[in-house]
């Protein structure tokens, strides 16, 4: 299956696309991958990859892409932790008795939007569908993470917050961390209204290139740039923070888009764990 070209990720074609992080991928005790829309076996508005339970597709066939998916990059299925996203900045450490939470058993948890943990096979999972997937990495002391980023949490800043538990939680300096920025609704595309640009335009991060005026009551906002600015604020390396260059918008017949479909849509996912 075709699908986009990147100048930051790798695209990984084939009968189970999917994206990594060059950064992340020069090490060979990490795996991870965000998915696409397509080799999966869901049908209806999530044909075909759908990786959520939540949005009215057939449990089976869900269960049988975090299958297809898992294997292709290199992790088990059982071992998936899926957050439970409501869009805030709560942190959970996850560890090898969560596995299966979301996929094999009920979540037993609310209001979770980033998980980390330094426990290897414990395969972490933040879901999408426009919103921005954040990756963590320090190779230093092998600790992963991923933490969902909607407009919301950007504006709260959850990835400092991330940074911050990664040094707190895992004694991580926050020099070594790396960061990628994964593919969600671009600059191009996420127009917003006034009370949305406000609450933007008065961060501290805040700076001309975030954002446009458009002079019709509408504004872009860049959360991508807006995302980076607070990974550098808190501490992350400029050169240790990979930014995407794929929007979801702009491609919704390889990415779940809920702008796109109006909501008819399924959920894409965002993977990273150690191996032993």
């Amino acid at each position: 299956m075709r699908i986009p070209e990147s100048r930051t990720l790798t695209p990984h074609p084939g009968e189970i696309p999917y994206y990594t992080f060059p950064s992340f991928d020069a090490f060979p005790f990490v795996r991870h991958g965000f998915s696409t829309r397509l080799g999966g076996v869901s049908g209806g508005d999530c044909e075909s990859m759908n990786l959520s339970y939540s949005r009215g597709d057939d449990p089976a066939a869900v269960r049988e892409n975090f299958e297809r998916f898992c294997g292709a990059i290199g992790v088990q299925a059982e071992n998936v932790v899926v957050s439970a996203q409501e869009h805030h900045i709560n942190l959970y450490n996850a560890t090898a008795a969560d596995r299966g939470r979301g996929v094999t058993r009920e979540k037993g948890y609310a209001d979770i939007d980033g998980l980390l943990t330094d426990e290897p096979d414990v395969v972490l999972c933040t879901q999408y569908a426009d919103c921005v997937p954040l990756f963590f990495l320090d190779p230093v002391h092998r600790v992963v993470a991923t933490s969902h980023a909607g407009w919301k949490g950007t504006a709260a800043r959850i990835g400092a917050a991330t940074v911050e538990r990664m040094e707190a939680d895992y004694g991580c300096r926050r020099e070594d961390i790396l960061v990628g920025i994964g593919p969600s609704i671009g600059f191009c595309c996420f127009e917003v209204d006034a009370p949305v640009w406000d609450v933007f335009a008065g961060m501290e991060e805040w700076a001309p290139i975030c954002g446009r005026d458009d002079r019709n009551g509408k504004f872009h906002i860049d959360l991508w740039e807006v995302n980076r600015r607070i990974l550098l604020a808190a501490g992350v390396r400029e050169d240790n923070i990979t930014v995407t260059d794929l929007c979801t918008h702009c491609h919704p017949d390889v990415f779940w888009s809920h702008r796109a479909t109006g909501g008819r849509r399924g959920n894409l996912g965002g993977f990273i764990s150690l191996t032993k």
